[in-house]
């Protein structure tokens, strides 16, 4: 790994695959430690070897493997120009961002007590009765985190109600950003690989996200650990 080197005066910034795995766990490793610090950012950064490092709790040639590995995996990538993320109280941004999360323009955003922050293709009661819905679905999801996660070996923490055809009709999905946990409830097929899903997380990166503890040995996330999450 000795003759990589980084490539100067570019903008580093997480793609919406990114997005999704640095907050589909609370789970830490250096990846989403990378994708954690860069959310916290107001605009993508130019890349720097300190703050790589830095970022990732990985020094000299292991951080420049970390990244040219997360950029094999789709997760990050490397812009001409800086991107910023969006300005404003949650309430006005999210309306533009939450519709094109869902094949059907239904999705709101829930914190971890069960009351809705924005809403889009939702009547106001049945928002905050799903809102109510996710975070009891987190409890339960928590209670049994033991059997699914370890003991069958499901790393995904979402739920949904799928139609005969195993599509989602209404899915929950736990959004973990620093200490907190958010639920997006989708109605119909989400829409996760899309440019306002990245800058959904990047919002709730800015104002909730909180410095990730290090530790060097976590093993770099292989591409079936990035699908399990999907």
């Amino acid at each position: 790994m000795g003759d990589m080197q980084l490539q100067e005066n570019l903008h580093l910034a997480p793609t919406p695959a990114g997005a999704f795995y640095c907050c589909a766990s609370a789970e830490q490793d250096p990846a989403r430690r990378l994708l954690q610090s860069l959310f916290r950012q107001s605009e993508s950064p130019l890349l720097g070897e300190i703050n790589l490092e830095d970022w990732s709790g990985q020094s000299g040639d292991d951080a420049t493997a970390l990244l040219y590995h997360m950029q094999e995996q789709s997760l990050v990538q490397g812009l001409d120009k800086a991107q910023s993320c969006p300005e404003g109280p949650l309430e006005e941004v999210l309306p533009f961002l939450l519709p094109a999360l869902s094949a059907d323009g239904k999705a709101l955003l829930a914190d971890d007590q069960g009351f809705y922050v924005a809403s889009s293709g939702f009547p106001h009661e049945a928002a905050e009765e799903l809102a109510a819905l996710s975070a009891s679905l987190g409890l339960l999801h928590k209670r049994h985190r033991s059997l699914l996660n370890k003991n069958l070996g499901y790393q995904a923490n979402a739920w949904t109600l799928g139609d005969a055809a195993g599509n989602s009709q209404i899915g929950f999905w736990p959004l973990f950003v620093g200490e907190q946990r958010f639920s997006l409830v989708i109605g119909g097929l989400p829409c996760f690989n899309h440019r306002s899903f990245t800058r959904l997380v990047w919002s709730l990166g800015v104002r909730y996200g909180e410095s990730p503890g290090a530790n060097s040995r976590d093993e770099i996330p292989t591409k079936q650990d990035i699908q399990s999450h999907s």
